[in-house]
């Protein structure tokens, strides 16, 4: 078994290596002048199980093509088999054809990383459940609900919490969490006038008087979580926290979730934490590299992965 990490989020490698007591793979990945990206692995992995570590986050294209070039190599090395881990699956927004004349992006990149050399992938939380179809390998999407839960149980006493999805489209993801914790459900119902801009409308379920937690699988601009937050207050919750798997926080999104209503915002180390996240005053990382190590490890011995979740 060997680790191979790109540069999109080393410190997610090392925990997961440390948590499997293996060093990671010597190699190097670096850039020409020209910023094409040069790949070399300096031990011998011939016959090899070899896991690429390598989340697609921004900037996404870079760290795409380091993934696919690394899994070049490494085929080209004749390592056995290859697992592409993808903490966090990018493009996985663009699964379906929402307007005529538009691509079909996840499905491209499953494409692309099959054809790179990759047998296997491990995966957690894609952004739809279906993006599991697009590969023509076998593909386990790992879910964070248990890392999450955890942390609300240690953080959030009492049986006055109430799990709330910011949308119709998370209500599955945030039910599943609301049923581990024992706390009822609620749904923001928002309409999206066009893209990176949403309107809270209308909060289903009473949320009067309880601490509500946020469940969502992706934060980008922070916007709707925010918008969220005040409509539940505004609606008579006591306070509100949130609770993401990727926390892409691109733009203004660190300034946006620090100067709002939001208690606190918990992301996973999926995508690798900026300054600016590291020293906001309300946003904090769990890690997720005992979850992808325990998935690994299961995955090279040939035993059920599924089992984690029970």
């Amino acid at each position: 078994m060997k680790l191979v990490a790109g540069n999109s989020n080393r410190a997610l490698a090392e925990a997961v290596a440390a948590y499997l007591n293996l060093p990671l793979t010597k190699s190097v990945v670096r850039r020409f002048a020209d910023m094409e990206v040069f790949v070399e692995i300096q031990e011998n992995v011939r016959g090899e199980d070899v896991f690429v570590i390598q989340s697609t986050s921004y900037p996404a294209n870079d760290h795409l093509m380091e993934l696919l070039i690394i899994m070049d190599a490494l085929r080209r090395a004749s390592a056995r088999r290859i697992t592409a881990v993808i903490p966090y699956f990018g493009y996985a927004r663009q699964d379906r054809k929402p307007s005529a004349r538009t691509p079909i992006s996840a499905k491209l990149v499953a494409n692309l990383v099959t054809t790179a050399g990759a047998d296997r992938v491990l995966t957690v939380d894609l952004h739809a459940g279906q993006i599991q179809g697009f590969f023509d390998i076998p593909t386990d999407n790992l879910f964070a609900a248990p890392v999450l839960t955890r942390d609300i149980l240690d953080n959030y006493k009492g049986d006055n919490l109430m799990v709330v999805s910011p949308d119709v489209g998370g209500v599955v993801r945030a039910r599943a969490i609301a049923k581990r914790i024992g706390a009822d459900l609620a749904i923001v119902d928002k309409r999206r006038e066009r893209a990176g801009e949403s309107e809270v409308m209308n909060i289903i379920g009473d949320v009067k008087g309880r601490a509500c937690i946020l469940v969502d699988d992706i934060v980008d601009s922070a916007g709707t979580l925010c918008n969220a937050a005040e409509a539940l207050l505004k609606q008579g919750a006591t306070e509100v926290s949130a609770y993401v798997t990727h926390g892409v926080l691109s733009g203004g999104a660190v300034a946006r979730v620090s100067a709002s209503q939001l208690k606190e915002l918990v992301i996973t180390d999926s995508i690798q934490a900026t300054e600016a996240v590291r020293v906001s005053r309300n946003i904090r990382v769990v890690s997720i590299a005992p979850l992808i190590g325990e998935a690994m490890l299961r995955t090279a011995e040939e035993r059920s992965v599924s089992s984690l979740f029970d």
